[in-house]
């Protein structure tokens, strides 16, 4: 074979590597992205009666009914702080609240009562629908911060709680 035709063959070997990789650099690179997968704040865990519960087990949800700014954040972070999920936060205007309030269906759940716990005495357990993921806390211009609580909190019946996801 000559010197001409080997370089020939060579040469459209490489000119139809180079339209292959073309066409799939192409196609992968017009390929839709990958959707996004949101994770929950937390999933239903049961308890049975006698298990203890920790703060690392329980989501808490922190909303600012007063006119002070950034509260539910500095008080999502205290909780966090003190080992607590991170559930969600924000302002509402659904309720008066002066100094701080627990939103719940089951004020004998577990997880409300440690949270309870957090708050000290004052807290006021309102038997009604949380606004957030596990344990909705509600704060007003009247509340300072939280105390130092309970650890753990054992479960008096079988119940369930918003854990975060594992």
């Amino acid at each position: 074979m000559t010197q001409g035709a080997r370089s020939a063959i060579t040469i459209t070997a490489l000119a139809l590597l180079l339209v292959l990789a073309a066409v799939w650099g192409w196609s992968a690179a017009t390929e839709p992205l990958p959707a996004k997968v949101d994770t929950p704040l937390c999933s239903t865990r049961s308890i049975a009666k006698g298990d203890k519960v920790f703060p690392q087990d329980v989501t808490v949800s922190v909303y600012n009914a007063g006119t002070r700014e950034g509260l539910a954040g500095r008080v999502m972070q205290s909780f966090i702080d003190d080992g607590f999920a991170e559930g969600n936060s924000g302002n509402t205007s659904a309720g008066k609240v002066d100094d701080v309030a627990i939103w719940t269906t089951e004020p004998t759940n577990p997880a409300v009562l440690l949270v309870a716990s957090q708050l000290g005495g004052r807290v006021d357990i309102e038997r009604r629908d949380g606004l957030g993921a596990g344990v909705t806390v509600v704060v007003g211009d009247d509340f300072t911060a939280l105390v130092k609580g309970d650890r753990r909190e054992v479960a008096a019946d079988d119940a369930q709680i918003c854990s975060p996801p594992v």
